[in-house]
């Protein structure tokens, strides 16, 4: 990928960036693969907002990801690469052998035309999804298992990767793209490789619409606010905070622990991303 800039023929274009989709070969995506996307706004199931500054945006249908990876011994050919609205990497379409399509995350290196597998007897190389015990330490892996089947959920934004640490008895440890050292079980599936689009993270937005695209609208400063709206409001002229950084409802927003006590999770922490 690379970033194309864009001229500023008015000043919502100047300093405006916007990837040039060399990579992707196709604009129409797998019908058979695409689901309904029903957009919430932020609201839970009685129409109160839970989720601030969400809203708006552009229709768009769900593609179906694999993030499985198990069918097991069926080779599989890439036959296109394509864009997903919905993430920040791109997709492939994979014909399977035994006639099946199924889109997968495009690691660095994976092109249309490539043969893919996955299971424990698949090489280790770009693509091939293997169980993290018989992946060779020392090498990059992305799409992570935390539970034995029930699909990746670990390393799959853009450029992404981890690298697999030590293995001891039944755990494999993992460094993740944050630092964190964390055990994950042996027979966990894995994907060799670094996730492609790496150049997103450089993209600038350049005007407030392409916010609104995504369906994200405007985030109002508390110290903007009156003292009946927010803990940051009031006061004659421009004003700090006063105290501690709150939430608008007078919770503390920076460094107050939120994390509920007895994570199944926390115990398989080696080292924390943060000391």
């Amino acid at each position: 990928m690379a970033i194309r800039v864009i001229n500023p023929t008015s000043p919502g274009q100047r300093g405006m960036t916007k990837s040039d989709f060399a990579e992707v070969t196709t604009s129409t995506p797998e019908k058979s693969l695409l689901s309904k996307l029903k957009k919430t706004s932020g609201r839970n199931n009685t129409g109160r907002i839970t989720c601030r500054h969400k809203g708006g945006g552009v229709k768009k249908a769900y593609r179906i990801i694999d993030f499985k990876r198990d069918k097991f011994g069926v080779p599989g050919t890439v036959k296109t690469v394509e864009y997903d609205p919905n993430r920040n990497v791109r997709i492939s379409l994979v014909f399977y052998a035994d006639g099946e399509k199924r889109y997968i995350l495009t690691p660095e290196g994976l092109n249309v035309g490539d043969v893919i597998v996955s299971g424990p007897e698949a090489p280790v190389q770009t693509g091939n999804a293997l169980p993290l015990e018989l992946i060779p330490l020392g090498s990059v892996v992305h799409n992570i298992e935390l539970k034995a089947g029930r699909g990746g959920i670990l390393v799959r934004a853009a450029g992404n990767s981890a690298q697999v640490m030590a293995k001891e008895g039944d755990y494999v440890t993992v460094k993740l793209p944050s630092g964190e050292m964390r055990m994950v079980r042996k027979e966990c599936m894995a994907t060799i490789g670094v996730l492609g689009n790496h150049e997103f993270k450089n993209l600038s937005l350049g005007k407030a619409g392409r916010k609104r695209y995504m369906g994200i609208r405007p985030t109002v400063r508390g110290v903007t606010m009156n003292p009946c709206d927010h803990p940051h409001g009031g006061g004659e002229g421009k004003t700090g905070p006063g105290g501690h950084p709150k939430t608008p409802w007078g919770k503390p927003a920076l460094g107050y622990k939120t994390r509920k006590k007895g994570k199944a999770s926390d115990k398989l922490i080696v080292r924390r991303r943060k000391k």
